[in-house]
């Protein structure tokens, strides 16, 4: 049984495959770093000037959860709130992003898997044309699949505030439905950065060239 750490670190001693073993790797930081951004509230900054209380107010909209800061002279005051299938102040940018970004992540799994059983027949030598052409063509389809539902995903957050759309939040957020600004956070730009090594990493896969072994005819 070959444990995929150990197949990949082997791998790179293989220059015909290098390619592909960066394509793995580019795959594998863009799928923590597209979790990671899951985790995060930062997808949406807003700003609130004119808040229904008498201190400011500052939100993080994230795809899970949402966080609210309010700030006086006194305290400071913090509430996350982790969104249930049973919100209906969610909107549907952020509902579509949720079925995105988990389809995403269960893609990128199996490109994985796939891309590893690719390398390991590569750097063993079986010669398995087909399953090999195979495997790493579903890691590229998956992960370009991946990249442009993140895309999507991003995009869905990025119209929602150039067109300065609202959240009719509950009341016990004290937050108004408009922000007087909002901008993109760090959550999405990280979302972004995933979706553009998930790209990379499919056309390495695709691009995937089996070796050939050259035989050198006689002199007649």
């Amino acid at each position: 049984m070959w444990c995929p750490v150990f197949t990949v670190i082997m791998i790179l001693f293989n220059k015909g495959s290098s390619r592909q073993v960066g394509g793995f790797a580019m795959s594998t930081i863009g799928w923590i770093i597209c979790i990671t951004s899951m985790g995060l509230p930062q997808w949406r900054v807003w700003y609130a000037k004119e808040p229904l209380i008498s201190y400011p107010s500052m939100a993080f909209v994230g795809v899970w959860k949402t966080c609210i800061y309010h700030y006086d002279n006194v305290s400071n005051i913090r509430m996350c709130y982790h969104y249930s299938y049973h919100d209906t102040f969610i909107p549907l940018d952020i509902r579509v992003s949720q079925h995105l970004m988990l389809t995403t992540s269960l893609f990128l799994l199996v490109a994985k898997a796939a891309a590893v059983y690719a390398l390991r027949n590569v750097y063993t030598g079986k010669q398995e044309k087909t399953v090999t052409y195979n495997a790493f063509g579903l890691s590229a389809v998956l992960n370009i699949i991946g990249s442009s539902f993140v895309f999507l995903a991003v995009l869905c957050n990025y119209f929602s505030i150039i067109n300065k759309e609202g959240i009719a939040f509950p009341p016990s957020f004290h937050m108004p439905f408009y922000p007087h600004t909002q901008q993109v956070g760090i959550a999405m730009i990280l979302a972004f950065l995933a979706a553009i090594l998930f790209l990379c990493s499919g056309v390495i896969f695709i691009s995937y060239s089996f070796p050939l072994n050259i035989q050198v005819l006689p002199k007649i």
